[in-house]
């Protein structure tokens, strides 16, 4: 397949809302959505978005201003975002797990002129207004919630009151393709998140390069996403992938615990079956553990995706050989919008990340800035059309990460002879033992081999002569016990006696963001305090 774009919209006008409403104008009766409570037709969600549009624009939020949406996964949220998008007013989708203090930070970072918030998120918001208001900082116009319970306080709006009170916008904003679309906040694993700003087109070329042309996603497809809406891979897998084909998506509020992705793959929250899973490993080795794994014959899924950290091999495999299905393996960004490295529905290598999505290009760079031979390890680079246009208000980070037309993905990598890429770790994860570089993924993919292992984090540790160590922090499966000696042995016969790890400390969990991703700075911390 040639590494070359799609050719994309030839106007230099574009609305991503409008381009989607466009591409199902014909299926008006079809379902778009089904959360846990109720469906919702492509028709009735044409005009939602451009009843949500209408009252943004209505209630005084001007063109490229910002509202913030602080909901949880429900049939509105994708009504309100593309809504936004329409008037070509720019949504803020925050994450839904973090504190009062965050959004206090993200309502004065965008300034956002209106908060549609989900009834149950309403008293950690408030708290964030008067946190914000007390340090001299940004105040929304108006707050709304959808589908309220009961009385809502003075000045808080329900959603249905908020539309039923303006008209609707008959026609989209005329925005350009390279206008400010919506913004995301990185999930980065230390300080503030960085507010990465994307345009109306980004979401077209991973819905065109990814969800169709590598995916091969159709309108018959039920597409089910373990990651939600306000991630950016949720944002592809269950609203701008889907739409742009007339698929139908469920949408489910409560955490993806197992026994919750199961109902769904069952049919039993919502009535129908997904054909297509979007998951992590971190979630895949937790489905694989736990009770009442649904058999082959009790599940529709055609095609299984995996995204957010790397996916063992042996996890893959064991996935294969209970459902019959590849888990497609890739890697994407918050700044990528979504997956630009990746395996294939017809092409999987078990313990690498696949091939470049065409569309994109990328270059492994050592140190000196220099590209690195095949079996090298080396800093990825990513150049490809949905890049975002920048960290707002943080120009430092902007140039750091954006340098001229690549991305630094802060990912190291390794080019395999046959076109593939296998990950090596963070760049600021890598560890350098004895002078050799050490891929804690590596080390890790072999400690969770081991039948006793659920999870594993490795990290680098000074000894007492200040020299890195690799030290392995092990979660273990549910009634099992495993002593520290045997794990190391274990490692020392499938790995360099070089990689295995000094010290194996047993814990109940591992530290993680809210996108599951292993949050290595805090195991260091631990490690510093205990030696």
């Amino acid at each position: 397949m040639p590494n070359t774009p799609a050719m994309g919209p030839t106007s230099p006008h574009f609305n991503f809302a409008q381009y989607l409403l466009n591409c199902n104008a014909q299926r008006p009766d079809k379902l778009a959505f089904v959360d846990d409570q109720a469906s919702l037709t492509y028709g009735a969600m044409a005009g939602r978005i451009r009843a949500v549009a209408g009252a943004l624009l209505a209630s005084g939020v001007h063109r490229e201003e910002r509202v913030l949406l602080l909901m949880q996964d429900c049939n509105d949220w994708p009504s309100i975002f593309l809504g936004a998008m329409y008037a070509g007013v720019v949504p803020v989708a925050v994450n839904t797990l973090l504190t009062a203090d965050d959004y206090a930070y993200m309502l004065q970072k965008s300034r956002s002129q209106v908060a549609l918030v989900s009834q149950a998120l309403l008293p950690v918001l408030q708290q964030a207004l008067e946190h914000a208001k007390a340090n001299g900082g940004h105040e929304v116009k108006q707050m709304v919630v959808a589908n309220p319970q009961g009385a809502l306080p003075q000045g808080v709006l329900a959603l249905d009151d908020f539309l039923a009170a303006h008209p609707p916008l008959a026609q989209c904003a005329n925005t350009g393709a390279d206008d400010p679309g919506f913004w995301l906040f990185s999930s980065g694993s230390t300080g503030r998140p960085k507010a990465t700003v994307h345009s109306q087109i980004n979401p077209y070329w991973t819905a065109t390069l990814y969800g169709q042309q590598v995916l091969a996603l159709t309108e018959h497809d039920v597409c089910f996403s373990a990651a939600k809406l306000f991630f950016a891979y949720g944002l592809g897998n269950a609203l701008s992938f889907p739409l742009s084909v007339g698929a139908t998506t469920l949408l489910m509020a409560e955490r993806p615990t197992p026994d919750a992705v199961f109902k769904r793959w069952r049919g039993q929250v919502g009535g129908a079956q997904p054909t297509v899973f979007f998951g992590a490993p971190t979630g895949f080795a937790g489905m694989l553990a736990a009770p009442g794994v649904p058999a082959r014959s009790e599940v529709r899924l055609r095609l299984v995706s995996s995204a957010g950290e790397a996916l063992p091999s042996e996890l893959g495999q064991r996935f294969h050989a209970h459902f019959g299905v590849d888990i497609i393996d890739g890697i994407g960004s918050t700044e990528m919008l979504h997956i630009y490295l990746s395996n294939l529905p017809t092409r999987v290598r078990y313990g690498s990340t696949g091939w470049p999505v065409p569309g994109y290009e990328l270059s492994l760079r050592g140190d000196d800035g220099q590209a690195v031979a095949d079996g090298e390890v080396g800093d990825l680079f990513i150049q490809g059309p949905s890049a975002a246009l920048m960290y707002w208000g943080n120009r430092e980070k902007t140039c750091e990460t954006f340098q001229g037309s690549w991305t630094r993905s802060g990912d190291k990598y390794v080019r395999n002879e046959d076109g593939s890429y296998t990950y090596s770790g963070r760049s600021d994860d890598m560890l350098k033992v004895s002078g050799i570089y050490v891929s804690p993924f590596e080390v890790e993919s072999t400690l969770v081999q081991h039948p006793a292992v659920l999870e594993a984090a490795v990290i680098g540790a000074p000894d007492s002569d200040g020299l890195t160590k690799t030290r392995a922090y092990v979660v273990c499966k549910p009634g099992m016990t495993l002593q520290a000696d045997e794990l190391k042995a274990f490692v020392k016969d499938r790995l360099a006696p070089y990689k295995y790890p000094r010290v194996i400390e047993f814990v109940d969990e591992l530290p993680k963001t809210a996108t599951g991703k292993i949050q290595r700075f805090k195991l260091r911390e631990r490690a510093a305090l205990n030696p």
